[in-house]
């Protein structure tokens, strides 16, 4: 069974790496070949174009102007998010192939130990919360009894800072600052000075610079997607309304619900840090769901599914364990 999940999860990495090698290479041949496709931040073909939502912002503040064509951009983009989540961050975004390229160099030992770090955390909410359990039948809410505090993660957090100050400096300097520094724009650029330097020999400060401040954002400061990134702020305040292609749990299945066994394997393996068995206790909220499908393939009961309309419980699950396996469970927690 632990092969077959494994399998699971390597299959659809793989495929997920891939759907982005294909567009990164699609998009990056185009720009070397002087098509007029454009890059991630802005892509199209005659006059049909699609702006980068925060690109599209920034250009309005700027120039404070409505401008038709960011305006459509915006409300594509919502409408794809609306849809699928933060699936671009999964799916096509180059800063996972990067991060895909980083975790390829590292030792066997260090990607152990990083899994199993984040492992143990993890275990130890899912031991939080099943005391709590106990707690609750004892006859006081969980929190109470000191023993299990869920994390209160806010609605907003460090990345909506982000992105306060990049439409804030924009309004102040008159231009989109924070496209000089985009870690999507600085992989194209990274792809245009290094071919131009190899096929023209244009070589220039941005040969090292724009690689330089690529590898800042995306190796010095760590977690630059799920901490700093103004885009995935962006797409969480959409993704809070999304309701389509979300991760539910069938509790009749659900290791813990069914069988009160500790699991967490659905946590262990969001990229995310959600934990859609105790929402409470991860480090994001289901508006940061980027389908990447980990969780669907890590559940060794097959109890997670993602079907194409949830309702608006989605995310909110709770754990209620039948008193006669609660009954059981009282040795385990000791």
């Amino acid at each position: 069974m632990a092969e077959k999940t494994k399998e699971k999860k390597l299959r659809t990495r793989t495929l997920r790496t891939a759907v982005g090698a294909v567009v990164f290479v699609g998009l990056s041949a185009g720009l070397v070949a002087g098509v007029s496709a454009g890059t991630l931040s802005g892509f199209g073909w005659d006059t049909f174009s699609l702006l980068c939502p925060l690109g599209a912002l920034g250009t309005m503040i700027a120039t404070k102007t409505m401008i038709p064509r960011a305006v459509v951009s915006l409300l594509i983009v919502a409408a794809l998010v609306l849809l699928f989540g933060r699936a671009f961050c999964s799916w096509v975004c180059p800063t996972m192939l990067i991060d895909r390229v980083r975790d390829f160099f590292r030792s066997p030992a260090k990607r152990r130990a990083l899994a199993e770090q984040k492992n143990t955390a993890i275990k130890a909410v899912s031991k939080q919360e099943l005391e709590g359990l106990k707690a609750a039948k004892a006859g006081h809410t969980c929190g109470a009894c000191g023993k299990c505090q869920p994390v209160h993660h806010g609605k907003l957090d460090s990345r909506h800072a982000v992105l306060g100050g990049a439409l804030l400096s924009t309004a102040v300097f008159g231009f989109p600052v924070f496209c000089l520094v985009c870690p999507v724009g600085l992989t194209f650029a990274t792809v245009l000075v290094v071919w131009r330097a190899f096929a023209h020999g244009d070589a220039t400060i941005g040969l090292v610079l724009i690689p330089v401040l690529l590898i800042v954002e995306l190796v010095v400061l760590r977690k630059w997607c799920s901490n700093f990134c103004p885009l995935s702020a962006l797409m969480n305040l959409v993704g809070r309304f999304s309701r389509t292609f979300v991760p539910v749990i069938n509790d009749e299945k659900c290791l813990e619900t069914a069988h009160a066994t500790s699991c967490s394997r659905c946590a262990e393996a969001c990229e995310a840090d959600i934990n859609i068995r105790h929402p409470e206790f991860g480090l994001r909220t289901m508006a940061d769901c980027t389908r990447c499908r980990n969780c669907v393939d890590a559940c060794p009961a097959k109890a997670i599914t993602m079907p194409v309309f949830v309702g608006k419980k989605a995310g909110k699950t709770v754990v209620e364990i039948p008193e006669p396996v609660m009954d059981d469970l009282e040795p385990k927690l000791d």
